[in-house]
């Protein structure tokens, strides 16, 4: 039996997640890198004075390839925060030439280009967080049903919503966007 889906309520609210390369950077010492990554994953309401540290990191600090590509996201997703997603968006190109295979700049990626009403784009860069495996999984299909959705996939975006909840069990935005759905079996 084939299930069909319809809306209990309104369209979806936008709520792509700028989760910050989790865990991600690792910079022995205090130096300016490992203060970038702590402000980020604090979530600091200063994000001029944020991204300024992870920009003096870039620039001031020897880096490897791989904790230069985690400051890149770091800074995006501060820049995502505070609205300029363009910017953000250079960032997480930056750190994907850096380390194509840093699915958490896939991911932040993907959620820029939700903000920009860019769907379609938002999906090619969650596919391959998803590919990816980032470390991150449930914010992946949460922001892909996001996008899904918007580009007319409902019940894809009912899967992925249900993904996300499965590997993140009570996360309560997921569960909010699983309550908008109704499964109703159709003849076929």
């Amino acid at each position: 039996m084939r299930m069909s889906f319809r809306f209990a309520g309104a369209a979806a609210a936008l709520v792509a997640l700028s989760l910050p390369a989790a865990a991600q950077v690792f910079v022995i010492g205090n130096g300016l890198g490992s203060d970038c990554y702590s402000k980020t994953a604090r979530n600091v309401s200063n994000f001029i004075d944020a991204e300024t540290t992870c920009t003096r990191a870039l620039r001031e600090e020897s880096m490897n390839r791989e904790n230069r590509a985690k400051t890149y996201t770091n800074r995006g997703v501060l820049r995502m925060r505070a609205g300029r997603y363009d910017q953000a968006l250079g960032d997480y190109s930056e750190a994907i030439r850096l380390r194509p295979e840093l699915g958490e700049a896939y991911l932040n990626q993907g959620a820029a280009y939700i903000y920009k009403d860019e769907f379609g784009t938002a999906l090619q860069s969650l596919n391959k967080a998803i590919e990816l495996e980032t470390n991150d999984m449930f914010a992946a299909y949460y922001n892909r049903g996001i996008a899904k959705e918007n580009t007319g996939d409902v019940e894809g975006a009912y899967y992925d919503f249900k993904k996300s909840l499965e590997l993140k069990p009570e996360w309560s935005l997921a569960q909010r966007q699983l309550t908008r759905f109704t499964l109703t079996p159709t003849n076929g």
